[in-house]
């Protein structure tokens, strides 16, 4: 599902007085920090937590107070995660290609560059490309005081992912 419905709604309910006032360079000085942050090298995703060729570049790394991590993950065709679960969620936003996201209960999702995908805390799920392409998303985790939150679990099973490409078809 698209986001833009979402976010034209919000836009249109905003009540016009929660706009901040302008900013004025000439009368307002403000320093801003950035850090420029090196590119990580593309890895291979480990084979214990992926099916399939997947490919990981690593876009940050949270520092505290900060618990967001973000990494560019490319499947190719069949490949995917295995199966897994987040304590502070997870979104994925496909930049490219075609993709499937599912859940424990069956529940699969057909998604394509531009589509956002929210994994609530604790659903248990995967997500991949489909089987005759490439896919690729940013995904975001909000970790916890003890890393990233991921736990890992088994892999999806050919039949449970042939069974995901047929229905979604």
């Amino acid at each position: 599902m698209s986001a833009i419905p979402r976010l034209k709604k919000i836009v249109d309910e905003r009540d016009s007085t929660e706009d901040p006032p302008p900013y004025n360079h000439t009368t307002t000085p403000r320093k801003i920090n950035m850090e420029h942050v090196n590119s990580t090298p593309t890895a291979k995703a480990p084979a214990e937590r992926f099916t399939g060729d997947v490919y990981l570049n690593m876009i940050d790394t949270p520092s505290e107070p900060a618990r967001l991590t973000a990494a560019l993950v490319r499947f190719t065709p069949g490949a995917r995660t295995n199966w897994h679960r987040h304590a502070g969620g997870q979104t994925l936003y496909v930049t490219d290609g075609t993709g499937l996201v599912g859940t424990r209960d069956g529940n699969v999702v057909r998604v394509s560059a531009g589509h956002t995908v929210k994994c609530p805390a604790g659903e248990e799920h995967w997500h991949g490309a489909t089987d005759s392409t490439f896919m690729a998303h940013i995904a975001m985790v909000v970790g916890n005081a003890d890393g990233d939150g991921t736990t890992w679990l088994e892999p999806v099973t050919d039949e449970q992912y042939a069974d995901a490409v047929n229905g979604s078809r």
